[in-house]
């Protein structure tokens, strides 16, 4: 039996199967031993956009500690957290997992800062940046890996997942998504991943704020009430624990609740909406996957603090603002002179408006590679 026969025997029905895909963009001969999405994930896991993640920045650049996570590390966390729960709900475990790792690889330097400046670059000129839709650029043209093709020839179902895991677009606004079946929802493989990534997030950006000195333990457990109930119960439990320990065993219990509760939340709301098949799913007026509105406040408040306390603080103005400038102005005076990008970028010139050009040159840089440059072209 194919691989993908194999994984189709174990799936709910309202999930993908590897053997009913739409397919690629061009057609590839059947693997020997990996289904369609087996393939993907590890395609994904090859390709340079995904290695560059782990010299960019999530929350902190690598000034505050080796230790805090990075793009790539977060991403590898929300795969695990995106297979476990599908696993739980019978859905494609393969698709869902590619689908996680490949979910921020459209993300420029510098995190939300300097995303928040290309994005500004960009509107001053007509145009915007969405990381999404980036993402699919890596993997649809910028990815060079074959001799039969440009891009990673993904199947349908993992791009689609790309465009559409956080949002719904309008085929009025992006008619050159219209493929993407855009007046339907995403599978609910997809449907998880924004929401893994939240929980991803929640959990490791509290301890890395934790770990950084910049949030303190009465703080979260006064602002985060999820946390301070696991850290409760961790104290009952192991009452001579090192403090260090408990907050551990607090974020563990945090994090379990969260991934819990979207099990739940999300078999419910399937079988609340009678949905029974893939198609069900689809033409279901909402999404599906979410969690309860009792664990929806608790994420509400959860973001709101990490908001207030930790991604505004004063102690994170700096690189902020730093990010903000190197993005601004290499962006700037690649606007003056086109004649310092790169040949290869020159040359895409003949089919693309210089901003876009400069843009996706931007966006695929890493930490490290942005600041030589700024420091060679701006600061010298």
């Amino acid at each position: 039996m194919n691989p993908a026969a194999k994984s189709h025997l174990s799936l709910a029905a309202l999930a993908v199967a590897a053997n009913s895909s739409r397919g690629r963009r061009y057609p590839e001969k059947a693997h020997a031993y990996r289904n369609d999405f087996q393939r993907d994930r590890d395609r994904i896991v090859h390709s340079r956009a995904f290695r560059r993640l782990e010299n960019k920045t999530q929350v902190f650049t690598r000034r505050f500690s080796d230790h805090f996570r990075n793009r790539l590390t977060h991403t590898i966390e929300v795969g695990q957290i995106s297979r476990t729960i599908a696993a739980a709900l019978a859905l494609n475990v393969d698709l869902t997992e590619a689908l996680a790792l490949a979910h921020d690889v459209g993300h420029p330097p510098f995190g939300h800062a300097g995303e928040k400046a290309l994005d500004a670059a960009m509107r001053a000129h007509g145009f915007h940046f969405d990381h999404n839709l980036h993402a699919l650029r890596m993997v649809e043209d910028f990815e060079s890996r074959y001799a039969d093709f440009r891009g990673l020839n993904l199947t349908f179902e993992v791009r689609e997942g790309i465009v559409k895991h956080s949002r719904d677009y309008s085929a009025a606004e992006h008619p050159e998504l219209g493929e993407y079946l855009l007046d339907q929802r995403p599978p609910l493989e997809a449907q998880l991943i924004d929401l893994t990534d939240e929980i991803g997030y929640d959990a490791a950006d509290l301890d890395d704020g934790f770990e950084a000195r910049i949030l303190g333990l009465k703080e979260i457990r006064e602002g985060v009430a999820l946390f301070d109930r696991g850290y409760r119960n961790a104290e009952k439990r192991h009452p001579q624990a090192a403090q260090k320990l408990l907050f551990n065993e607090a974020l563990r219990s945090l994090l379990d609740a969260m991934v819990t509760d979207l099990i739940d939340s999300t078999a419910a709301n399937a079988e609340a909406a009678q949905a029974h098949s893939l198609d069900d799913v689809r033409q279901h007026p909402q999404r599906l996957a979410g969690s309860s509105a009792k664990m929806e406040a608790e994420r509400r408040q959860t973001k709101a603090f990490l908001y207030e306390r930790l991604y505004n603080s004063k102690a994170l103005h700096p690189e902020k603002d730093l990010a903000e400038r190197i993005v601004t102005e290499l962006f700037e005076t690649w606007m003056a002179h086109p004649e310092k990008l790169p040949e290869s970028y020159q040359q895409k010139l003949k089919a693309e408006p210089l901003p876009r050009v400069i843009c996706d040159y931007i966006a695929g840089m890493t930490d490290n590679y942005a600041l030589e440059q700024h420091e060679k072209l701006v600061t010298r």
